[in-house]
């Protein structure tokens, strides 16, 4: 149980900036508050200075004490000025240092189940896949049936090269004959003249006779 009221609770970094600044600015208008009051007294001063010699002397004193005062505030406004800028950077420094832990956090989450001899394994087994892979697709790309014997084919293929060759040569060697259109004569007449008519008879008679002689002459050499 305490005695004396509750512990203050501390207060956040944005919290102290916010209080900070505010209290900065509230310096910052005293001054400009002051500053015009020491230009007013110091005109008082100037006024009063051959005519008045009493009021220009308690202006200058109230002058001077609003200079003390200003310089109080500047003073002040600069120490928590600086106060300021180390709460800020303190700041910076801090949400840096977070950022960091979370990464090295997250990092060491991700790399929790992950080592070297990890990737390593996992690196082989894709190789392992990928080469398992291309050989599917080298069997899937061969044709089905008995393979073809490319010896056989070019053999094959020379063979049919020679013959066209020999039928080139052939054509070569081969006059070339124009074929043209029989020309059709007019038949022979089948009727005989009178005088050729009569005249055949005679020419078979005459070869007849020859026969005959040369006939008898063969069997009188025979005979003799």
């Amino acid at each position: 149980m305490r005695l004396f009221g509750k512990k203050k609770t501390t207060p956040s970094p944005q919290q102290s900036i916010h209080r900070l600044r505010e209290t900065i600015e509230m310096l910052t208008k005293r001054e400009e508050f002051l500053e015009k009051k020491i230009e007013k007294e110091l005109q008082i001063a100037k006024q009063n200075a051959s005519k008045n010699k009493r009021v220009a002397m308690m202006a200058l004193k109230r002058k001077k004490a609003y200079e003390a005062q200003v310089q109080k505030l500047s003073g002040a406004r600069m120490t928590i000025e600086s106060q300021l800028m180390a709460i800020e950077g303190a700041t910076v420094n801090l949400e840096t240092i977070n950022a960091m832990r979370e990464g090295a956090a997250a990092l060491q989450g991700i790399h929790g189940s992950m080592s070297i001899d990890t990737v390593d394994n996992t690196m082989d087994q894709i190789r392992e896949q990928m080469d398992i892979a291309t050989e599917i697709s080298d069997a899937i790309a061969q044709p089905l049936g008995d393979p073809i014997d490319e010896d056989e084919l070019e053999a094959e293929l020379a063979e049919l090269e020679a013959e066209n060759l020999d039928e080139q040569l052939l054509t070569l060697n081969t006059p070339t004959t124009v074929s043209a259109s029989p020309i059709k004569l007019p038949s022979a007449p089948t009727n005989q003249l009178p005088a050729q008519a009569s005249r055949q008879p005679q020419a078979l008679r005459a070869e007849t006779d020859e026969e005959a002689e040369l006939r008898a002459l063969e069997e009188s050499m025979a005979f003799g």
